[in-house]
């Protein structure tokens, strides 16, 4: 993307919308967004954001899975003796994922089968009601698929044109604590190089990507919380960008360009 498609905006407002109920599988998360929308005195316009959080999209897909259900394999009960894990926990992370990248007592890193380097690839308990057995929730199968249809429902029944993202929070590389990433991307552009821009001096850029749809997405994030907060849709408005929209796939390094991953030979 050239640099004059960097971003445009001088002002942003994200605001959170609070009355979602609990999502269930099968629930309809365009009426209930739209719903809401309308509750809260929010009129959707060509442009907006609408930024969801991961477990509302994987609960109303029904990506829930029993632990009860669940038989480890010979390789889940090797790694969940050296992790300290739940056997049937590691059997779901092993199912979800390409392999497995790092691993220490209380701790896997995986390439989950998106392609996404994560902690326990994204299978989670928090904020799961457990109805009294061991659920877990997954992510969802193909996030930006998702994004799409939802973005689709919108334009359908609204007549707006908006962007959808689904967001996580997510460890980084080299630092503490997680921050909110894309995960899923429908109408908003994920990437935006700036190479060849000047910058205060005159001196053109060389190698700058900038991860537009992270950004909002981390930005989001403080506003939904992490614990009990209840607040996992954000309306994001006066987001400007001239460059196309892309997927959250877009936002996945190669793992042949992946110096964190790979050993310095």
């Amino acid at each position: 993307m050239p640099h004059s498609a960097s971003v445009k905006s001088s002002q942003l407002v994200f605001t959170a919308l609070t009355g979602l109920p609990l999502i269930r599988a099968g629930d309809d998360l365009v009426a209930l967004i739209l719903g809401e929308c309308s509750a809260a005195g929010e009129k959707l316009c060509d442009g907006d954001i609408l930024v969801l959080a991961q477990k509302i999209v994987s609960k109303a897909e029904g990506r829930v899975v029993d632990l009860a259900s669940v038989t480890p394999s010979a390789a889940a009960l090797a790694l969940a003796q050296s992790s300290n894990k739940d056997p049937r926990l590691v059997e779901v992370i092993l199912t979800e994922s390409n392999e497995v990248i790092r691993q220490r007592e209380g701790a896997l890193i995986v390439e989950n089968r998106l392609g996404v380097v994560l902690a326990n690839a994204g299978v989670d308990m928090s904020n799961v009601d457990q109805d009294g057995g061991d659920a877990v929730l997954l992510l969802p199968e193909d996030p930006d698929r998702s994004c799409a249809l939802l973005r689709e429902g919108i334009k359908q029944r609204a007549e707006v044109d908006v962007g959808v993202m689904i967001n996580d929070s997510l460890g980084r590389a080299f630092r503490n604590g997680t921050a909110g990433a894309a995960l899923g991307v429908a109408g908003v552009p994920t990437l935006v190089d700036l190479s060849g821009t000047p910058d205060l001096f005159g001196r053109p850029l060389r190698v700058t990507q900038v991860a537009i749809a992270d950004e909002l997405a981390a930005a989001a994030s403080l506003l939904m919380g992490q614990a009990n907060e209840g607040r996992p849709v954000v309306l994001v408005r006066g987001f400007q960008c001239h460059a196309a929209p892309g997927k959250g796939q877009d936002l996945i390094r190669v793992k042949e360009q992946d110096l964190f991953r790979e050993p310095i030979r």
